[in-house]
This record gives structure tokens, C-alpha cells and sequence, in this order.
């Protein structure tokens, strides 16, 4: 059901209201805190001064041209018929048979009830699908050429020679148009390149308009002073196939998508329809006999060069001249196009840059020894050496395949080595950790083994401490521990988070601290933004992996070293983000999670007849309901759930509308963060019913806690008089509280706190659960840790300690003025002083009283930071084969302070 936030300055349309609930809850409920203290100095001539639609400059405060504002559901009838459709077609993906049949299961309600006549909200799916298609809002016609061999054939000559090859692309030009124009952008766009300092010497990067490329390019066009005043436009491309069914044959497609720079990378990350498919490029075959002939080798790269540049050819215009184009603010400035960044793995980068496989696509380090970084590769300079040297020199020598002329080379002022982006995930995740630091791992371990079921055991023991690790938000179990065939993307980051402490005591330490050493750059390498001092912390941590990685040439797991492309790609990433600003905007794993809503889904949603039309034409209406829904929240006429609206339309009484009670408690609440100096960067908080309803006196018997009363009492008086030490008071001394007063008990708490290096939306804002519940599904109990907060001016663990929350609870005081709202808690305490020296992990054991039990108390839950995640030391002794994870809290006297277990963790835990 299509929503619209009116909460936010510019209103904001969400597709399903899971979206819309999380966003209020997120963003409206949970104020960010204030941005840093910066300064910025924007481009002074390409700075996007607004203008007419004829290109004219216009005063600096006119306003934008007037939209349409008028209540017109176009081509719908009504709200209702739009939700139905996109319920129906983009949301629940409903075949046309069981539309149908939902249509008729509702005409058929009709006529039971006496409504003969009474006609359903749609006739058939094809009327959903026409009335769809009947939109006038983002509109991108599609239109197919036609590329074959055009060499010589004779009758003896291969199929792929004869065979003609059809390219399906978007007019690039319409769709950079529509991209621009979307409301749904506005204060997420950036009109000009800007430097952005928050201190003498440090300079911040974030977006793409914030690094070093975008303000150099506009140094160059403003060498023209006809530029002047004209919005640089970044485009940003990505590339990848990407296989539908490997039981059908291995139908694979090979879509190209495109984005905008100006879009802030939060925005890329959540889609919101920021990247969009312009073009599925032909993928030629032939027999067997064929693959590896130069000639189709050749024509494969020509086909693929060639049709990316025809794809793109709409916009050369405006890369030389300026383009007329409205903005997310309605305003219309002159846009200079430029090509950019281009999302691609390894394999695609080599077609991309036509450089020899195995040899670096960004410089011409010789793929020998440690491959470390050379000097830099550019357009100028591989021009030059073509002219110089003969095809086996520039080959053999400098890495350049001369089969095939780059396609950016077609283009103005653009440079595929400069702009080949930083690939997080096959890079580093994939590549890096999962390929190559576990395999090496595995193999050290066979190979130092006494025998091979000595190293089977050993492989088998750090699978159960996989499967051991703590229930944690978000992390994702390894039941079997790595005892898997099918490794996704997000198996292999959710193996990053608890890797570490499983392996230790079987590999030496200098190993460990080579991974860790990759985790933390990698950690770094995922923030949304990178200042000198974290650019400077990825430097050395790269410098200290390659130092520690020759633990593997010496144990004679890489006696040939380290000629691995993506580990070499690693040098280059500190550049890359000084030139395009954060990775994680630029990443291929926007463009994977795009084959889901761009090629998979619609591909499964086709009859599998020539399906590549289908995908175009569902991918088509697609586009069309989104922007007919950006449209209409632009006009403020997706308020309130569509109940509720249409009760309101009619003029009737409409249902509670706790929608706008909210709106009216978090407008109030955004007015108190706003008026603090220091907003509070964490909140965690009950839900709204508790489990139950106790008295105080049975509550400490159910969790087996005698001890609850004096607990609460204590808590009262550390309330009441934070100055003073409790633990030096009598029992008489403490508040008096009835042991028969009422407490309300939670089950789990919400934890909500700033975290933009998360998948937390375009606000940056993240929710997780806390949960202490005695039956978690009806199979065990559940208990999580959290970090508590001790010394609000202390750094990292210096001001934080653990905790184990063994309940929530609420109470209000004895003359009912005060509510508190609690947490029954278990301490733990450092270890030692220092981190641990292998894993660089603080280690922490439970508190122990004089008796050995652990030690309790009651806390308020205003001093839990967030939750955090232990994982046992597991020492030398095996686990056993029935060992339940659920129970790993209890089991050992030492834990890990996970600090691998989510971004924001690695950030906070120092």
C-alpha cells in the first residue's frame, strides 16, 4: 500500500507500509543526531544556478514553475483502484491467472450478498495490465538494434557469424531526465562538487559530488566559460550478468543499469528507483568448438563495446553542451553529462578496460611477487604505448590486449582505469576473506595436521563453534557451520562477523592477526564517510595485512606469493574513495540486489517464451508505478492508510486515525531534539504491551531472583541520588518499596541509534531488538547482552561495560508520579586491561559474588547503548557434537566482545 510521510520536509512516497511504518519509526521517532561541524566550499563555477526551461538564468530567489497540484488520480479511478494494482502487480508479483481469480472470487462475494451488478475494482488482469500501462508519469520508451558480424562469411563459417544479435536499451537521455526530476530525490541531490572540511587538514568525503574526481572534472569544463553556471551530472553505470535458472538451461541475461551522482549514496543503497536498468546487452554463443577461437573472442568485446557506446550515444550531446533539465527541488538548471564510475566485478572490469586477464585494470603493477600497487594507468598513456609497441609487447610487457578499443574512449574527458569503482563485495568479501584467507585456513590446517582425519576433527570442531555463536540481531546461524554447498554474498559477510574466534588456538597467532587485520580494514573500508584519520587507519591496516600475510608463504600455503587481482585491488581503494567518496555507494552488491527487481522476479513472473520482452515490459510498468506513486505523493494525496482516506474523501466518521496521533507526538518530539544542545545518539525502548502484568514479589520468584526487591530499591536510590555510593548504605537507609506493587514485564526491548555504515536506510537510523524472553518460538530461553553505559565522556569500552539483560520491566513509585522502566541485568567485566593480543577483541568473564553466582542488578534502560554480542573463548577443549548455541552464555568463563558483529559495533567498541 503506497504511503506518504508528511512528517518530512519534503514529503516522501513509500511503496508498502512496512516501508512507511519503518521510516516513521526510524527517522520521525528516532531523530538523527546533528551532522558534524563542517565547512564546504562548492565548485565557484559549475555550481547549478537555476534557469528557464529555454536554458535562460533566472534571479537567484525566484521560485521553481508551478507543478500541478490538483487531487487527479490519472489514468485511476481512485486511490483504491492504484493500491489494487500495485498490490497486485509489483508487491505480490500475482500471476495473471491468480488475478484473475482474486476478481472473480470478489464478483462472486458481490453476487452472495445481492450485489449482482456490483462490479469488482477490475474486470481482468489485462485491464490492471492496460491501465498500467496507460500512465503517463515515467515513461522510457525501450527500443531494439540489431548488431551482427560484418566481416567476411563463407559457407564453412560459424553459426555465431551468421547469427544476428538483437541489444534492448532506454533512451539514456529520457531516463537521466526522469532520474533528475524525482521529487522523491529532493535534499538528497547534490547541484554542485564541494569539498567538505571538519577540521584544519581534514577533509570529509561521503557522496560522489564530495571527492576529489567530481571538482577536478569541474575544474575542466569550466575552462570553458560558456559552462559557467552549469550541474555537473555525473553518470554512473554498472554492469553484470546474472542467471535466472540453472535448471532450464543456464538462461542468463546481462543487464546494464545506470544511476545519476548527484543521487547521495543512501539513496542508491535503498533503490528508491535511483538505479535503473537502460539496457540488456546481447551475450553471443556458440559451439564448443568455437569458445576459445580469437576470432569470436574478438567480436565478443566489439559487441560488447559497441553497444554500450550506441546505449549511451543520447547522451554525447550533453557532455559538449549544455542540457536543459528539471531537478527534485523543480527547478531547471543546465546539465553537462559526464560518464563516471562504473559498478563491475573482476571479469567485467578486464572487458571493460582491455587489459590482459590477471593484470590490474588501474595500474601497470606486474602480476608477480606481492603484485603490490605501480603506477597509475591512464586513457593518454595507454594511447601511447598502442602507437609504440607492437600486440605480443604491449601483451607481454604493459598488460594491454589490443583486440578491442575501450568504449569510454568513445567519450569525452573519461577514463575506464580512473573510473572502474572499489568492488566490496567481490573484492574484499568474497574474494579476499571467503576464497582466499578460509580456504588458505583450511589448507594450513590439513597440511599441518598429523593426518587427515586429525585435520577433518579439526575442520569439524571449528564448524560447531560456528554453530555455537550466540543468537544476535541480524546475524545469520551456521547450524552445519560451513558445511555448505550454495555460498551467497551475505553467507560469506555473515561468516566475516564470527570467523575469528573459531579458529582460534588452531592456526598460529600471527594468522589471526592477518585477518583481523583485513576485517578492520574492510569494517573501514563500509563506512558511509571517511575522514584523513580513517583513510589513514585503512592505510595501515593494508600495510599490516600485507606484512602478516607471508605467515602463509612461510606455512607454504602461496609459495608462488600473491598474484590475486582482487587482493591487489585493495591498494587502490584509500585513492578511490579520496576521488569517488564512499564504496558502499558504488558496490556491486546494488546492482546484484537490482537483478532481483530487474531481471529474477520478472523473469519468474514470465511464461519462459521469449521472456526477455516480458521482463522489458514488466520492468516498464514497473517504472510507471513508481513514479505514478512519487507523483502522488508529490501532491500529498497518499495520506493516512487508504481506509482511513477514503472514510475521509466521502466525508464520513473515519476509524481511530493513530496515524495522525503519531504524527502530532513525534512533530513535539523532533521540536525537544532540536532544541537540545546534545541529542542522544542511542534510545532503547518498551513496546507498548507487556507480556504480562506481576506483582513485584512473584516476579522475583518467576526468574528465580529472591534478591529483585533490594535490586529495585538500590536502583531507586541510585535514581534519586546519582552521587552517592550505594553499596556503602544500609538496607533501612534505601527507598521503601512494596514487595506487593505492580510491575509490568517485557519480553524484549527496541534499541535505536545512529549507524549509517548499516543497511539503515537513506537516514541512516538503525533498530534492533533486545530480546530476554523465557521462551524464544517455544523451544529455549533467550537472554541477550547489551553494552550499559558508565562514563558518558569515556571513549569505547573505557565508558561501557556488559551486561546480560535477564528482564524488562516497568513500575511506577509508590505515589505513582514516576514511571521506571528497567532492566534485570547480569555483569560481566573486563578480562584484562588490554584487548586480546591475537584477535584484538576486548575479552570479558561474568562477575562473580563471594559464593560464585553471578552477580545481578537492576538498571534503567536509558543507560543500554545497544545490544552487543559475546562469543565464548573456547580454549583447547572440544565442543560437543549435541552442543546447543542457545546455551553458550551459560557455558564458559570467558567471551569475546564481538566487535565484528555489525559496522556500527566495530565504530563504538574500540
Amino acid at each position: 500500500m503506497a504511503r506518504l510521510c508528511r512528517l518530512c520536509p519534503t514529503p516522501h512516497s513509500f511503496p508498502t507500509a512496512r516501508g512507511f511504518y519503518q521510516h516513521r519509526r526510524l527517522v520521525h521517532k528516532n531523530p538523527k543526531p546533528p551532522p558534524p561541524v563542517s565547512t564546504f566550499r562548492h565548485h565557484p563555477h559549475l555550481n547549478g544556478l537555476c534557469c528557464d526551461s529555454d536554458g535562460e538564468f533566472i534571479a537567484e530567489n525566484q521560485p521553481p514553475p508551478p507543478l500541478p497540484d490538483d487531487i487527479d488520480w490519472t489514468p485511476f479511478p481512485d486511490r483504491p483502484s492504484f493500491e489494487y494494482a500495485e498490490l497486485v502487480f509489483e508487491q505480490a508479483h500475482l500471476s495473471k491467472g491468480v488475478i484473475d481469480q482474486l476478481l472473480q472470487i470478489t464478483a462472486a462475494k458481490h453476487v452472495v450478498d445481492g450485489l449482482p451488478d456490483y462490479r469488482p475494482i477490475y474486470g481482468s488482469h489485462s485491464e490492471v495490465e492496460d491501465i498500467i500501462d496507460s500512465i503517463e508519469y515515467g515513461e522510457s520508451t525501450w527500443r531494439t538494434f540489431a548488431v551482427r558480424y560484418s566481416g567476411p562469411i563463407c559457407a564453412n563459417s560459424p553459426s555465431w557469424k551468421r547469427e544476428v544479435y538483437y541489444v534492448h536499451a532506454r533512451d539514456t537521455l529520457r531516463v537521466a531526465e526522469l532520474l533528475a526530476a524525482s521529487p522523491d530525490f529532493r535534499n538528497k541531490f547534490d547541484i554542485a562538487p564541494y569539498e567538505e572540511f571538519t577540521g584544519a587538514d581534514c577533509r570529509r568525503v561521503s557522496d560522489l559530488m564530495s571527492g576529489q574526481w567530481a571538482y577536478r572534472k569541474a575544474n575542466e569544463i569550466s575552462e570553458d566559460a560558456g559552462m559557467h553556471g552549469s550541474m555537473l551530472v555525473p553518470i554512473v553505470l554498472g554492469a553484470d550478468k546474472t542467471t535466472v535458472s540453472v535448471a532450464t538451461g543456464n538462461q542468463e541475461y546481462h543487464p546494464l543499469y545506470m544511476s545519476l551522482g548527484n543521487v547521495h549514496n543512501d539513496m542508491r543503497r535503498a533503490h528508491r528507483d535511483s538505479v535503473v536498468p537502460i539496457a540488456f546487452l546481447a551475450i553471443p554463443k556458440t559451439a564448443r568448438e568455437w569458445e576459445n577461437d580469437n576470432e569470436f573472442r574478438i567480436f565478443k568485446k566489439q559487441l560488447y563495446h559497441g553497444s554500450i557506446a550506441k546505449v549511451l550515444e543520447p547522451l554525447r550531446p550533453g557532455m559538449t553542451q549544455p542540457h536543459v533539465m528539471r531537478c527534485p527541488d523543480g527547478h531547471y538548471r543546465r546539465a553537462v553529462f559526464q560518464l563516471g564510475p562504473f559498478i563491475a566485478d573482476y571479469p567485467e572490469q578486464v572487458y571493460l578496460s582491455g587489459v590482459v586477464y590477471g593484470w590490474c585494470p588501474r595500474c601497470l603493477a606486474l602480476p608477480v611477487g606481492g603484485f603490490l600497487e605501480d603506477a597509475p594507468r591512464f586513457r593518454e598513456h595507454t594511447d601511447g604505448l598502442r602507437q609504440a609497441y607492437d600486440p605480443e609487447t604491449l601483451w607481454d610487457v604493459f598488460g594491454v590486449n589490443t583486440e578491442v578499443e575501450p568504449f569510454m574512449s568513445q567519450f569525452p574527458r573519461a577514463d575506464i582505469h580512473e573510473l572502474l569503482s572499489p568492488d566490496l563485495l567481490h573484492q574484499l568479501i568474497k574474494g579476499t576473506f571467503k576464497d582466499h584467507l578460509v580456504q588458505w585456513v583450511l589448507e594450513y590446517i590439513k597440511a599441518t595436521a598429523e593426518s587427515e582425519r586429525k585435520a577433518n576433527q579439526i575442520i569439524d570442531d571449528i564448524d560447531r563453534r560456528l554453530a555455537a555463536v550466540p543468537a544476535f540481531p541480524g546475524l545469520r546461524r551456521f547450524p552445519q557451520g560451513r558445511n555448505f554447498k550454495q555460498w551467497t554474498g551475505d553467507d560469506s559477510k555473515a561468516l566475516m562477523k564470527i570467523f575469528v574466534p573459531a579458529i582460534v588456538g588452531y592456526v598460529p597467532t600471527r594468522m589471526i592477526q592477518c585477518i583481523t587485520a583485513l576485517l578492520d580494514f574492510t569494517y573501514l573500508a563500509r563506512r558511509s564517510a571517511h575522514d584523513s584519520f580513517s583513510l589513514l587507519a585503512m592505510e595501515q591496516n593494508l600495510a599490516r595485512f600485507h606484512q602478516l600475510r607471508d605467515v602463509f608463504e612461510v606455512a607454504g600455503i602461496r609459495p608462488d606469493g600473491f598474484v590475486l587481482p582482487c587482493q591487489h585491488a585493495l591498494v587502490h581503494y584509500v585513492r578511490s574513495i579520496q576521488l569517488f567518496g564512499s564504496p558502499n555507494g558504488l558496490c556491486s552488491s546494488i546492482t546484484e540486489s537490482r537483478h532481483i527487481t530487474a531481471v529474477k522476479k520478472p523473469w519468474r513472473s514470465s511464461s519462459r517464451h521469449n521472456s526477455l520482452g516480458q521482463i522489458i515490459r514488466k520492468n516498464t510498468r514497473l517504472s510507471k508505478l513508481a513514479a505514478a506513486r512519487v507523483e502522488f505523493g508529490r501532491r500529498n494525496m497518499l495520506y493516512s492508510d487508504v481506509l482511513t482516506h477514503a472514510f475521509l474523501t466521502t466525508g464520513a466518521d473515519p476509524p481511530n486515525d493513530v496515524e495522525a496521533a503519531q504524527d502530532m507526538r513525534y512533530r513535539e518530539l523532533a521540536d525537544a531534539i532540536a532544541s537540545d544542545d546534545s541529542p542522544a545518539e542511542a534510545q532503547v525502548s518498551l513496546s507498548s504491551r507487556p507480556a504480562y502484568v506481576t506483582k513485584i514479589r512473584d516476579l522475583g520468584e518467576i526468574l528465580g531472583r529472591p534478591q529483585l526487591l533490594q535490586h529495585i530499591r538500590r536502583f531507586l536510590h541510585r535514581e534519586l541520588n546519582p552521587d552517592e555510593d550505594v553499596d556503602d548504605l544500609l538496607q533501612i537507609d534505601l527507598p521503601y518499596v512494596w514487595h506487593g506493587a505492580r510491575v509490568s514485564v517485557y519480553y524484549s526491548g527496541a534499541s535505536t541509534f545512529y549507524a549509517p555504515s548499516e543497511h539503515a536506510g537513506p537516514h541512516g537510523m538503525h533498530r534492533e531488538m533486545i530480546r530476554c524472553t523465557p521462551s524464544w518460538y517455544g523451544a529455549y530461553s533467550r537472554y541477550d547482552t547489551v553494552l550499559v553505559t558508565t562514563d558518558q565522556d569515556a571513549i569505547g569500552m573505557d565508558g561501557m561495560t556488559v551486561a546480560r539483560v535477564l528482564s524488562f520491566f516497568a513500575f511506577t513509585d509508590s505515589d505513582d508520579s514516576v514511571l521506571h522502566q528497567c532492566a534485570l541485568v547480569e555483569w560481566f567485566v573486563l578480562d584484562d586491561e588490554v584487548p586480546d593480543e591475537a584477535t584484538g577483541m576486548w575479552v570479558v568473564k561474568p562477575e562473580l559474588s563471594g559464593d560464585g553466582e553471578r552477580v545481578t542488578d537492576v538498571i534503567s534502560i536509558k543507560s543500554i547503548v545497544r545490544a552487543c554480542h559475546l562469543i565464548g573463548v573456547y580454549g583447547t577443549t572440544r565442543l560437543p557434537a549435541d552442543f546447543a548455541f542457545h546455551d553458550s552464555l551459560d557455558a564458559f568463563n570467558r567471551y569475546y566482545i564481538n566487535w565484528y558483529a555489525d559496522y556500527h559495533a566495530h565504530e563504538l567498541i574500540l
